[in-house]
């Protein structure tokens, strides 16, 4: 191959690896916007659980649909909120690197990618998230059944459901904390 068939060579795979880091930044783009709205989604689909079991003369067992309700949209931020995370990395690891190797001698390309990952607050700012998604995707569903629980009389059939939510509850609880992504710099 000679130098300037090499070059142009070059040339395209720099242009093929920009449009495709135009595209994942899209995806990513995306998915933030969907992953945040799941967030006021939930806030709405628990007040008005909460609001439809108060105006049901307090009928407490209706407050069993907010812990599939949370686990459901919880698991849809959680895998959007993941995909985010693959996507920055994928950049920063692969796509990124590959740039570089076409203009050596150069800075890094895609800078932003790791600088705004090397913030001393960084790890608090991922554990304060992680305390508000907790809080929003278990512990408020949790409180639903602790109030279920207390009401009277508690039917044994839906004693049984509600056993079953805390167990769908937990198991989102660890998956939260194991994708918070707390020590990855």
């Amino acid at each position: 191959m000679t130098r300037d068939n090499s070059a142009e060579s070059e040339a395209v795979t720099g242009r093929l690896l920009i449009l495709e880091y135009e595209q994942v930044k899209e995806e990513q783009r995306a998915r933030i916007g969907f992953r945040d709205n799941l967030l006021y989604a939930t806030l709405a689909a628990m007040a008005a659980i909460i609001t439809f079991s108060l105006q049901s003369h307090g009928r407490p067992e209706l407050l069993l649909l907010l812990p599939p309700a949370s686990a459901l949209l919880g698991w849809a931020y959680l895998v959007n909120d993941e995909k985010i995370s693959a996507i920055g990395r994928y950049v920063r690891e692969d796509l990124g690197p590959r740039l570089t190797a076409l203009a050596p001698g150069r800075p890094p390309v895609f800078g932003w990618e790791r600088a705004h990952r090397d913030d001393g607050r960084r790890v608090s700012r991922k554990r304060l998230q992680l305390a508000a998604d907790l809080l929003l995707f278990t512990v408020a569903p949790i409180a639903a059944l602790i109030v279920y629980w207390t009401s009277e009389p508690v039917r044994a059939v839906l004693l049984a459901v509600s056993v079953a939510e805390v167990a769908l509850v937990i198991v989102l609880a660890v998956q939260i904390v194991l994708y918070a992504d707390l020590h990855r710099p």
